[in-house]
């Protein structure tokens, strides 16, 4: 139940003012998630869709706001970063986030996330490959 919350919380792990970030160009997108449950054996997954993933942030941005408190959005270049702290379904978890634009074609998400004193990290690595 742990991981699959967290992998939840992760899903949800948009920043609280998804206009702050920067715009993807849509079309068919390749993703790359590895999963460490905390348990120092990851999990990787790959996957394809066709998506505009600016829409999808600001679509998963809107379903965790009933559910997470959200940080501000800190940005340095091409980084930015924030927090949030979730309960769901009365389990309570904080989250970092670090979202690493390499353009509007790629990008990267580091995701830290704590429930219960056991830590999980998630990187996802997204590149658009095509059009639809």
């Amino acid at each position: 139940m742990r991981i699959s919350i967290a992998i939840f919380l992760i899903s949800l792990a948009m920043p609280a003012l998804a206009d702050d970030l920067p715009v993807f160009r849509q079309g068919l997108w390749e993703f790359d998630r590895s999963v460490d449950g905390g348990d120092g054996k990851p999990v990787a997954l790959t996957t394809q869709k066709c998506t505009d993933p600016t829409a999808d942030m600001k679509k998963k941005n809107e379903a965790a706001l009933g559910t997470c408190k959200m940080s501000p959005v800190a940005r340095s270049g091409n980084l930015y970063t924030f927090s949030a702290e979730c309960t769901i379904l009365g389990v309570s978890m904080q989250s970092k986030s670090v979202i690493t634009a390499e353009s509007d074609s790629a990008y990267r998400v580091d995701v830290e996330a704590r429930q219960d004193g056991i830590t999980t990290r998630e990187q996802l690595t997204a590149k658009r490959v095509g059009d639809c």
